[in-house]
């Protein structure tokens, strides 16, 4: 049991199957995305059928704990240096571009068309948020994620420049502890998210948290914040 109340749309997540697959169907408007996060569950295509949604909650739950973000020396340095502007909302639509096209992604992404346009419709509700990276004007890479009460739930990046995306991850760090969000999920754990900190927490500990969370009062805002 979790603290979470009962959803309009999914079975409870603890009864997602082995691989995270919890449902099939259902529709990618706001109200049906809203709701899924709010109850530890994402939506992911499944590629055979891209129009055809999948309803995830994986076990473990990979988050980046706030206190053990690591970032190199040398990653720091690169923050430090001014080669790269930083910027949160500025660009969602051009981040959610990168994130499905760059380093060779198009047509071999999770990220389709229509999951692209769901997540715009969010960041025109004020749920979901982006952090772009910029060089000489240009932008470089980004990040960009869901984000509801203290629960900041993290979905891709990208970089067309080396550190690009690294660098956002670390702007979002800050930003997020100065907001005062709790959770920061990432959903599952990578070697390149694990090299920064990042770790697996069972999914039943992530609902406990993820209730927790969704209480607090933070809020994203219109510009980037613990810098």
């Amino acid at each position: 049991m979790t603290l979470l109340p009962p959803s309009r749309f999914f079975p409870p997540a603890e009864t997602a199957d082995d691989d995270g697959l919890l449902f099939v169907g259902g529709e990618l408007t706001p109200t049906w995305m809203i709701d899924a996060y709010r109850h530890g569950i994402f939506p992911w295509p499944i590629f055979e059928d891209p129009e055809l949604t999948a309803w995830w909650s994986p076990e473990p739950r990979a988050v980046f704990e706030f206190d053990r973000f690591h970032a190199s020396r040398r990653l720091l340095r690169t923050v430090r240096s001014g080669k790269f502007k930083v910027t949160c909302d500025e660009a969602f639509s051009k981040v959610i571009h990168g994130c499905a096209t760059a380093s060779g992604r198009a047509g071999n992404t999770w990220l389709t068309p229509h999951l692209a346009r769901a997540y715009e419709r969010m960041f025109e509700l004020g749920f979901a948020h982006s952090i772009e990276v910029w060089h000489e004007g240009v932008l470089a890479g980004g990040t960009y994620g869901v984000g509801m009460g203290g629960l900041f739930a993290a979905e891709s990046m990208f970089h067309y420049v080396r550190d690009a995306s690294k660098v956002a991850l670390v702007y979002l760090h800050r930003h997020l502890i100065a907001r005062g969000y709790v959770l920061w999920d990432i959903q599952q754990l990578t070697s390149h998210t694990e090299s920064l900190g990042a770790c697996n927490i069972p999914r039943k500990e992530y609902l406990r948290r993820l209730a927790l969370a969704l209480q607090m009062p933070a809020t994203f805002g219109n510009a980037l914040a613990g810098m």
